[in-house]
């Protein structure tokens, strides 16, 4: 399915179009590093609804790091806010 213009999607592929995909689900990274992108979370479970450790090259620990996100009130749905970041 061909990807629509809009924010980029965290973890696209280079050569493919960096916007959203109808018919998938997205939330909002607020905060940090990734702030401004979308992370699809089509097909997560209620167990996955505690957010995410996500690669990150800007930011404290650099290419390869980690941004920490999880969602305010365990809802897969809502915005995830930044936690805080690692190695």
């Amino acid at each position: 399915m061909e990807r629509g213009i809009g924010p980029r999607v965290y973890g696209w592929e280079p050569g493919e179009p960096a916007g959203p995909t109808a018919g998938h689900e997205y939330v909002e990274p607020v905060g940090g590093p990734l702030d401004g992108q979308l992370l699809d979370v089509t097909g997560w479970a209620a167990d996955q609804a505690g957010g995410a450790l996500l690669i990150a090259d800007l930011g404290p620990y650099g290419p390869g790091g980690r941004a920490g996100y999880a969602p305010d009130d365990d809802d897969v749905g809502g915005p995830f806010r930044w936690r805080g970041d690692t190695a």
